[in-house]
């Protein structure tokens, strides 16, 4: 299955089951009397909201390039992970407001003592949701997607809230009721500090960042392995989205003809593309050795100072 199929899949797994889980969790709320459960089940609502944000987002990343767009659509999931980020800091943010206002106001004298479903809803909810974080983080961490990292971890805020509806609940339950707000206040802190580094992932990934010095020396070494190839000049990667676009300059013979120097430069190309998954394209210029653009420092096939490339 490619990249954006696998992640549609994980798109549309997490959005029937935070529905059912939603239903599951309203209804608990409702029966068994627990405002926390009630409350609960809305915010689940909103990671449908987020499943579909991330589905909708790669979706468009993985549309083919057009006359509009000749570099593709890879930076939407950027966007889309930006957006569920927001998402995110408003979760947290309502969570850790309510917490902070119920303990200020103390409401939490006056909760009513919730059912044990309420109670049985929230272990269900913190182990479905933190099974669902796990399949989601596994899926990004392989196709390097940020929206589903992002996804991934609306689903632990979500086993975040749960666990704070179950710590309320239990409090309610034995007589101390104030541990609900409190949990919502800690776990607030947790949902915003998530958000912040999914947030500035996200816009790293829509400015022109290097691919990494790792990437670069792996990248050199490939190039000056390949046939004819007599130097490196310049190794420029950039990341475009989740994708790396990649410019290599390399010296060879100068008395090679047109044919002879374009197939070196097809052996580049295809050796750089098939080096890491993640590379989009690279483009390959050729020198010829010794003139102008061909660097006195750039690097030989024997040579190991792999820092010396351009960037």
């Amino acid at each position: 299955m490619d990249r954006t199929g696998l992640a549609k899949r994980v798109s549309i797994v997490c959005i029937v089951v935070n529905l059912l889980l939603c239903v599951f969790k309203i209804a608990a709320g409702i029966i068994a009397s627990s405002g926390a459960m009630l409350s609960d089940g809305v915010h689940s609502a909103s990671d449908v909201l987020s499943s579909f944000i991330a589905l909708i987002g790669i979706r468009l990343a993985g549309k083919e390039a057009d006359r509009e767009h000749p570099y593709g659509h890879d930076r939407l999931e950027s966007v889309a992970s930006i957006i569920l980020a927001m998402l995110l800091i408003i979760t947290g943010g309502v969570i850790g407001w309510n917490g902070l206002r119920v303990v200020a106001s103390g409401d939490y004298m006056n909760i009513t003592v919730p059912g044990m479903l309420a109670l049985i809803a929230a272990v269900v909810s913190i182990v479905v949701k933190e099974a669902m974080y796990w399949y989601t983080i596994l899926a990004a961490r392989k196709l390097d997607s940020v929206a589903l990292r992002a996804s991934a971890w609306d689903h632990r805020s979500d086993a975040f809230s749960s666990l704070g509806a179950l710590v309320g609940i239990g409090g309610a339950r034995l007589g101390v009721p104030i541990l609900e707000p409190i949990a919502s206040i800690i776990i607030c802190v947790f949902i915003l500090r998530v958000a912040a580094q999914i947030f500035m992932e996200a816009m790293r990934q829509t400015v022109d960042r290097s691919g990494g010095e790792e990437l670069d020396e792996k990248l050199g070494r490939v190039v000056l392995s390949q046939e004819g190839v007599l130097g490196l000049d310049m190794l420029r990667t950039r990341r475009f989205g989740p994708g790396v676009y990649v410019d290599v300059e390399i010296s060879a013979d100068g008395n090679l003809s047109l044919t002879q120097a374009h197939e070196i430069s097809e052996r580049v190309h295809d050796a750089v593309e098939a080096a890491e998954p993640s590379i989009r394209h690279c483009m390959v210029h050729v020198n010829p050795e010794g003139s102008p653009n061909s660097a006195d420092a750039g690097l030989r096939p024997a040579d190991d100072r792999l820092w010396m490339v351009e960037r």
